[in-house]
């Protein structure tokens, strides 16, 4: 399985979602209220329309974190320190390495809604592309991988196409703005419509918990080499376009 040619198709899609304005309805929006926050911090809002993937949504989360577009994509990127800060995971582990900027990833999830969802897992490959005007991509699709089969542990859930998009923020570009894209397909016997209630929330608290987490985040050693690589190829990049 060529996961390079696979990482780069499904980044180009993320792309493609990030370039539609069309069609998208307003399902949620949050506004968060504690501490002093800038007029354009206090939002996140969540839109969804029909996939193209699967009989499901494809959700856009937008909010905006307080701290530069490189340091976010290096936190969102790096596997070591995502359960510490994501609440809604047990275990996000790179089980297989692609080069320094794909690898793939082995998750369990928690349960949420209560309980009635239980935990998933899944394997994801990540893949992370910068664009022209400092635009970061970080790239999630489900992959096969012999190494982790099915268990029976966990239903086995499946993330089309997936992503974050970083960029600067137009009215401060010390901050960041923070888009994301989610088309999972949970699998089992859950009906669309606990999915369609429980998920809006869901992202709102992931990007409560990225804007908290970030506040603590440190590259380790090995992190730093992988980003000083990453930055490289990012530099040799922006000046060939």
């Amino acid at each position: 399985m060529d996961y390079k040619a696979i990482a780069l198709q499904a980044n180009q899609e993320v792309l493609s979602y990030n370039q539609d304005t069309s069609g998208w309805k307003l399902v949620k929006a949050s506004l968060i209220i504690s501490g002093f926050l800038f007029p354009f911090e206090k939002k996140i809002t969540v839109f969804s329309k029909a996939s193209r993937r699967f009989l499901g949504s494809l959700y856009r989360v937008e909010g905006v974190i307080p701290e530069p577009t490189d340091k976010l994509s290096d936190f969102l990127y790096q596997p070591g320190n995502r359960v510490k800060w994501d609440k809604s995971l047990q275990r996000h582990n790179m089980v297989h390495r692609i080069d320094s900027e794909t690898f793939i990833c082995h998750t369990i999830t928690q349960s949420f809604a209560l309980g009635s969802i239980s935990p998933r897992d899944f394997i994801d490959l990540i893949h992370i592309k910068h664009y022209e005007g400092n635009m970061d991509i970080i790239s999630s699709n489900s992959v096969d991988f012999p190494e982790y089969p099915p268990s029976s542990n966990y239903i086995r859930g499946f993330n089309h196409p997936c992503g974050y998009v970083c960029s600067p923020l137009k009215e401060n570009p010390a901050y960041s703005k923070l888009v994301m894209y989610v088309q999972t397909e949970m699998r089992g016997k859950l009906t669309s419509s606990i999915i369609e209630r429980t998920m809006p929330s869901n992202l709102v608290s992931f990007v409560l918990n990225a804007k908290e987490g970030i506040k603590s985040y440190r590259p380790s050693a090995h992190e730093h080499h992988s980003r000083s690589s990453f930055q490289r190829k990012k530099a040799r990049s922006s000046i060939k376009s």
